[in-house]
């Protein structure tokens, strides 16, 4: 008998699917050809939800932040069930520091 659990993901945005055999509670993320590269978090098989970003809003600076692959500010990957839930990835800027020289 196998007590191992099998998990199956899957993307709504590209080809992208996987299996996990992981017992303690995972979500993986892999680079998504739908969502321009941004590493997304992949669903379980079969959900009813949509994966898709939020672009920053507000002026980026000098900050440190990370693009798409056409360079435009993501703030967050937001995946949207249908029976309302949310589950939210936040994109948050790079620390920097500056040089004392």
């Amino acid at each position: 008998m196998n007590l191992t659990p099998e998990h199956r993901w899957s993307c709504p945005n590209c080809t992208e699917q996987r299996v996990t055999r992981e017992a303690r509670p995972h979500t993986p993320f892999h680079p998504c050809r739908g969502l321009k590269g941004l590493s997304a978090p992949l669903v379980a098989a079969g959900s009813d939800c949509v994966v898709e970003t939020r672009d920053r809003d507000d002026y980026v600076g000098k900050e440190v932040v990370q693009a798409d692959g056409e360079g435009r500010p993501v703030m967050s990957i937001v995946t949207r069930y249908g029976d309302g839930r949310n589950d939210c990835a936040v994109l948050a800027p790079c620390a920097t520091t500056v040089g004392s020289n």
